[in-house]
């Protein structure tokens, strides 16, 4: 299977609250055409962390480097594999004074990815991102692989808590047309308030406006702009990532 026939377009743009602390946008992701298979990683790093942005950062690089040519039958094991290899820089990284996993708290962040090989593909998942796969034009059928937060709305789960393998989920698919990965402050356009349906009016244009856009530079500014309105940063004041996969 030939991936990099693959078509993608990712932006993330820091949140009102990061703006106006003049902070940084804490969200990374990173996807892979080069492989066997089609890799693709949203991270949300934990603002309360000291360093979530590195946190994210160190996972979608570690999940794009080692899962393009893993074997797709084991899929879910080299994810297992390849999020342990992550933790294990965070434990050497040098802003983790204490060097063991205690200090992992200060990398936080969650993460939301996918393996996509021969028709196939596998959503794994920690924390309040989310992604879907269509499965048909009239964006009907779908597959999706939903938030999860703690206890509270504000709570969610990250790769680096020591329990993490409790909160890693999967998700399978077969034969889907286009991917849609997001951090957590998308989730509320895109699914009703149960998460049960999508909200057709901000997913359809997007994908219509990407298919028919060939110029990158002009479809990635009018993505941003679409997430950056008044009215999206008024309903949630998260960093944003959303990430476009035309199959």
């Amino acid at each position: 299977m030939k991936t990099n026939n693959i078509r993608v377009l990712a932006t993330s743009l820091a949140g009102p609250l990061h703006n106006a602390k003049n902070l940084p946008c804490q969200d990374y992701c990173k996807y892979s055409t080069e492989g066997k298979n089609f890799v693709a990683v949203v991270s949300d790093g934990a603002g309360s962390s000291k360093h979530g942005k590195i946190g994210a950062r160190v996972i979608c690089n570690t999940l794009t480097d080692l899962l393009p040519n893993a074997d797709f039958s084991n899929a879910k094991e080299a994810v297992v594999k390849a999020i342990m290899i992550a933790r294990n820089k965070l434990l050497r990284h040098r802003l983790n004074k204490s060097k063991n996993e205690a200090g992992l708290v200060d990398f936080a962040a969650t993460l939301v990815g996918v393996m996509y090989h021969r028709n196939k593909g596998l959503f794994f998942h920690i924390g309040d991102g989310a992604a879907l796969a269509f499965h048909q034009d009239n964006f009907e059928h779908f597959t999706a692989s939903r938030p999860e937060n703690g206890a509270f709305s504000c709570e969610t789960y990250f790769y680096t808590m020591d329990d993490w393998k409790d909160s890693l989920r999967f998700t399978s698919f077969d034969k889907a047309h286009t991917l849609f990965l997001m951090s957590d402050g998308l989730t509320n356009f895109t699914f009703s308030s149960d998460y049960s349906r999508i909200e057709k009016n901000f997913i359809v244009p997007i994908d219509a406006f990407l298919n028919q856009q060939t110029n990158r530079r002009k479809a990635k500014r009018a993505l941003e702009n679409t997430l950056n309105t008044a009215r999206a940063r008024q309903l949630n004041s998260d960093d944003k990532t959303l990430m476009w996969v035309k199959l």
